[in-house]
């Protein structure tokens, strides 16, 4: 609710409420809501919540089927890695924004005394209030797993229910149920969730140590297999695509414009004006110029380049450059020890240009400026007043007096929008300013208007007046300085260019190649995105480009969305106030169509409506997106994307610090998508159809021992055997998964292609899950059919013979699944086989160690894991002969 502030000036104790902090701040939790949120987040998985009542309910003695340490242990190690791999992306998070604080703060006071009034801070910043606060981003890899957990627990209860229904339900059969339910519980894996989480911290470290994109930094491990799956792709322009680097291009005055190559001819006709000032009487000097009626060019030429270098916000400043130290470089202007400073990279360009011409800005301080010419002499000007540029005026003014002649001008420039109803009537302004917008350039208009003293004073008299005013002060103020701003003459036209970042060109053309589309949201005009469109090869040269119309109701857009649906194959460009107007009225058949498009672009787009594009992608679609931006602008669309990729730039690290990933360069996300995302993805697929197969087999053997002994809900293996089982026998070479992969990165990126496999989410789905549950079955009924067949005398032979043949499986299973061994596959592997060999000596208790040592013990064991797993290597054999993965033709 807006109400008036009172803001106390040396009275903090007058103060009538606490406003935020100035700081900036992208935690997801603080110290009191972290570990609730944490844990809330955890057990709001069906998954984890289904082992914490598990462990539960052990405490009941009429449930109680082991020790209780077999359900709690695995249960808190789970939570201990998340809780730690949180906290500590929690602290990283507060540090860099500790540290981002600070460089503000020191910012502020590195100039000495700071006088000023802050009326709005923290959250209370219009850039802030733009964002959305960060949100807990859940991968749909995740969701598909707990999808997948829902349907082990269905058949989970179904089988429990056989079991009791083979009993004909007798005695208290109720309590049988759930003791065959916590017997069965090894249908879900408890350690299918740490093996994830922790994949995804080698993921995220993988990431991290890649030399070929430096600087690429993960700020949430929690979604690298998104990074896998993307179908859309949202990008900003200024900074992301472009360096935000402006170059001066061109200086256009109407009759004639110049370019990079004809800038000696502008500095020439400067150098002209001021050798012949010099060189004329002083008594005559001020008649020359003023009486002639036509101007020269160069004198044309020099009004156009004084107004670029005095209408700014630019301030140099004098650096010690090692040998001249900073106040004899601010004495003499030095010029090897100046920067310029501005908010916008524009004005700089501007400023730096003028330089290049002869005309150089070598001081600025609250009221005035100097200037020096081509001959080393300074020009000094007062700054009796200035406007500074906004987001509604789309214009900047300021108003000086040359000290050397008294003469007051009032010079302003701003887009031509604005411009065009300012300047006096020329047929000129329109087509020039379209043209400079084609050639992707960032115009802007020049004009001035002298002013007589008695004019300025009566401006000043009723502009004070005007800023004294309690009511409407804003509306009073602004109809004063458009008093001024009439009839001014239209000095030139500037054009300054944002450079490309390197290789935007082939990294678009990947991701189009890998199955994305890419939607391009930018603040800038029309025709200076749909230029930077065509220059980035976002359009490629053979697209039909639909340029939609300007809309404002809806029977206008109708008739455009008609227009446009007839159209094929061809990519739209819209702006945000039609895109507003469209989504009003025609949400479902806009979305629908744009979505058919191969690109898009939205110009003119406030923050706002980009996240809300993202959303009604997700929304729509039901496909993932991907948003890329390097300003405080781009943080809602970054927050609002299932993956937020931020740039580091010019404009600071807002983007990079609310993002999921940062990197330094636009290039880098095709390598971060095409060969991590893709690898994160498969690996985490492999990694959890195996870690279920590992104890669905572990359930059969369990059914088939239930059923062979009448049904009894009684533990084929206890204690040590079942935690260790999947830990320190198969914990190793399972995880060493996340290590695999199909094909070298170099083709990953050379074939683009093999992402776009993966968009249908083949590697992990219903029909993968049902072929590993069928080897499961397979395999469990195998090993337990066949040591109950081989075993001869006591009970503890079928638990030596089934468990060793167990592990053996899953040590060839791990080798038969790998697709590129990696030396620590090897050790993995060879490690286990030893830990396990190591521990029979301590397993008296389950195991008789004098019957592991005899013949008849290895050659049953080596029989049962020969049938149960020989089958499945032939298959592999065949199907790589027969019908090959798109991959396998490239690694050939």
């Amino acid at each position: 609710d807006p109400r008036p502030r009172t803001v106390w000036l040396g009275h903090p104790e007058k103060r009538d409420q606490r406003y935020p902090r100035n700081v900036i701040n992208n935690q997801k939790y603080n110290f009191f809501t972290f570990l609730p949120g944490v844990l809330f987040n955890q057990f709001k998985y069906f998954f984890n919540l289904y082992f914490l009542l598990l462990a539960c309910s052990q405490f009941v003695v009429e449930m109680r089927l082991g020790a209780l340490y077999t359900y709690w242990v695995p249960l808190g190690f789970v939570l201990a890695v998340t809780v730690i791999r949180e906290a500590t992306e929690e602290i990283r998070c507060y540090m860099r924004d500790k540290e981002v604080n600070s460089q503000i703060y020191s910012k502020l006071t590195a100039r000495g005394t700071v006088v000023g009034v802050v009326l709005y801070t923290g959250r209370e910043l219009r850039s802030v209030m733009n964002t959305s606060n960060p949100r807990s981003k859940i991968g749909l890899f995740d969701l598909e797993v707990n999808c997948l957990t829902k349907i082990l627990f269905g058949a989970l209860v179904v089988v429990s229910l056989v079991m009791v229904a083979l009993q004909h339900f007798a005695g208290r059969w109720y309590l049988q149920i759930i003791r065959f339910l916590l017997l069965f519980s090894n249908i879900i894996p408890i350690s299918l969730r740490v093996n994830l989480d922790m994949g995804k911290i080698v993921y995220s470290w993988v990431i991290r140590r890649d030399s070929k994109i430096p600087g690429t930094v993960v700020r949430s491990s929690t979604i690298p297999e998104q990074l896998g799956r993307i179908s859309y792709l949202l990008t900003d322009k200024t900074g992301t695509l472009t360096q935000n680097e402006m170059v001066f291009k061109r200086l256009h005055l109407g009759t004639v414009a110049y370019g990079l190559d004809s800038m000696d001819e502008v500095q020439s006709h400067i150098f002209s004006i001021y050798t012949q000032q010099s060189q004329d009487p002083p008594a005559l000097k001020g008649v020359t110029l003023a009486t002639k009626v036509r101007k020269t060019m160069s004198s044309r030429v020099h009004e156009a380049v004084k107004a670029i270098a005095l209408c700014h916000n630019v301030t140099p400043v004098y650096e010690s450059n090692g040998v001249t130290d900073q106040a004899e470089a601010e004495r003499h202007y030095e010029d090897s020890c100046r920067v310029y400073q501005a908010s916008s990279p524009d004005e700089v360009a501007l400023v730096q240009w003028t330089e290049s011409v002869g005309l150089t800005l070598v001081g600025r301080d609250q009221s005035s400026m100097q200037l020096r010419t081509p001959g080393g002499q300074i020009l000094n000007f007062t700054i009796l007043q200035i406007f500074p540029f906004t987001y509604e005026s789309k214009r900047m003014g300021i108003i000086v007096r040359d000290e050397s002649t008294g003469e007051i001008t009032f010079y302003m420039k701003g887009a031509d929008v604005v411009m065009a109803g300012i300047v006096q009537y020329n047929d000129w302004l329109e087509e020039e300013c379209g043209n400079m917008a084609r050639e992707g350039l960032r115009v802007l208009v020049v004009a001035k208007k002298s002013l007589t003293e008695e004019q300025y004073q009566d401006f000043e008299a009723r502009y004070v007046q005007a800023k004294l005013s309690v009511h409407d002060r804003s509306l009073k103020v602004a109809t004063v300085i458009e008093s001024l701003e009439m009839e001014m003459e239209l000095l030139c036209l500037t054009g300054v260019e944002d450079q490309l970042q390197t290789d935007v060109r082939p990294t678009l053309e990947t991701l189009r190649n890998a199955g994305i589309k890419v939607w391009m949201l930018t603040g800038d005009k029309l025709e200076t995105a749909t230029c930077t469109a065509k220059n980035a090869h976002l359009v490629t040269r053979t697209q039909d480009i639909h340029i939609f119309r300007l809309v404002t109701n809806r029977g206008e857009a109708h008739l455009e969305l008609n227009a446009f649906r007839r159209k094929h194959d061809c990519a739209l460009v819209i702006s945000g106030d039609s895109l507003e107007v469209c989504l009003k009225y025609y949400e479902y058949e806009f979305m629908e169509l744009a979505c058919q498009c191969p690109a898009v672009v939205c110009c003119r787009c406030a923050p706002t409506q980009k996240a809300q594009i993202v959303r009604l992608l997700q929304e729509r679609t039901g496909k993932l997106t991907c948003a890329v931006g390097d300003g405080g602008n781009d943080v809602s669309m970054i927050q609002e994307a299932d993956c937020g990729v931020g740039v580091e730039g010019k404009e600071g690290k807002q983007a990079s610090l609310a993002a999921d990933f940062s990197i330094t360069q636009f290039k880098h996300l095709g390598r971060l998508l095409m060969v991590h995302g893709r690898n994160s993805y498969k690996r985490s697929a492999a990694l959890s159809q195996f870690v279920i197969h590992r104890s669905l087999c572990i359930s059969t053997m369990q059914a088939v021992f239930s059923s062979v002994f009448y049904f009894a809900s009684v533990p084929l293996y206890q204690g040590f055997l079942i935690i260790g089982y999947s830990t320190i026998y198969t914990m190793f070479p399972v995880f060493s998964l996340v290590l695999d992969k199909d094909v070298k990165s170099e083709v990953a990126m050379l074939y683009p292609e093999l992402y776009k496999d993966l968009l249908k989410g083949r590697p992990l789905s219903y029909k993968t899950f049902l072929i590993w549950v069928l080897i499961s079955i397979y395999q469990g009924s195998i090993i337990m059919y066949g040591a109950l067949l081989l075993f001869e005398s006591e009970f503890v032979h079928i638990v030596a013979i089934s468990f060793t043949s167990l592990i053996l499986t899953e040590l060839l299973m791990v080798a038969l699944t790998i697709q590129t061994w990696h030396w620590l596959m090897i050790v993995a592997e060879l490690l286990s086989l030893s830990c396990y060999i190591a521990s029979l000596v301590f397993l008296h208790e389950f195991i008789d160690v004098y019957f592991i040592a005899t013949l008849s013990f290895l050659w049953k064991v080596t029989v049962i894991t020969l049938v149960s797993c020989l089958p499945l290597y032939v298959l592999k054999y065949l199907r790589r002969r027969f019908s090959p993965p798109s991959y396998s033709k490239l690694t050939s």
